[in-house]
């Protein structure tokens, strides 16, 4: 059974007031149409209010759907996004529409813990590259942190490149091993 068809089976169970079909429902379909009524209101409680209203809805006119070739996500999303429009017509204008981008959006950058730990793996790694033969070291440092190729590796050190693969691979092979330790 494709999603179209199981969305629409589960309309038609709607529409018969199986709860269990509107869990389901929920479940598959209110990711993406909460995003439709946060794209449209910029606002996280707003929209959940309209998600909540869009479903109510759905609930009581699951009967007005009708199998026409026609994606019924297309009308579970024009029904929530035509009540996330009247909701926002309805509040007005707004002194600040702009999303406040804090609470909605992730900061990706990492947390204490994790700079922490990443500082000590840091400090493992450059004592592991200490041990390495410096020509060597160098070679990792270029290839992996300057993002050399092996070619311009090859070039700038006079070193045919099959041999600056071979290097490479068995410096990277002692520094698992080292870090593994």
């Amino acid at each position: 059974m494709t999603p179209q068809q199981e969305i629409e089976n589960l309309l038609s169970k709607i529409a018969l007031g199986d709860r269990n079909a509107f869990s389901l429902l929920y479940d598959r379909t209110s990711a993406k149409l909460f995003s439709v009524c946060l794209r449209v209101l910029k606002d996280r409680t707003e929209a959940e209010e309209a998600l909540q209203e869009a479903f109510l809805r759905i609930w009581h006119r699951a009967n007005m759907y009708r199998t026409n070739g026609y994606s019924p996500m297309t009308w579970l999303i024009t029904l929530t996004r035509n009540i996330a429009i009247d909701r926002y017509r309805k509040a007005g204008p707004k002194t600040s529409e702009k999303l406040d981008l804090a609470e909605v959006v992730a900061d990706d950058r990492p947390g204490p813990e994790a700079q922490v730990v990443a500082s000590g793996e840091r400090a493992r790694l450059e004592m592991c590259l200490k041990e390495l033969p410096a020509d060597r070291a160098v070679l990792i440092e270029r290839a992996y942190l300057d993002g050399d190729t092996y070619q311009q590796l090859s070039d700038a050190t006079g070193v045919k490149l099959n041999t600056i693969r071979t290097w490479l691979r068995r410096s990277l092979q002692q520094l698992r091993e080292c870090l593994v330790q």
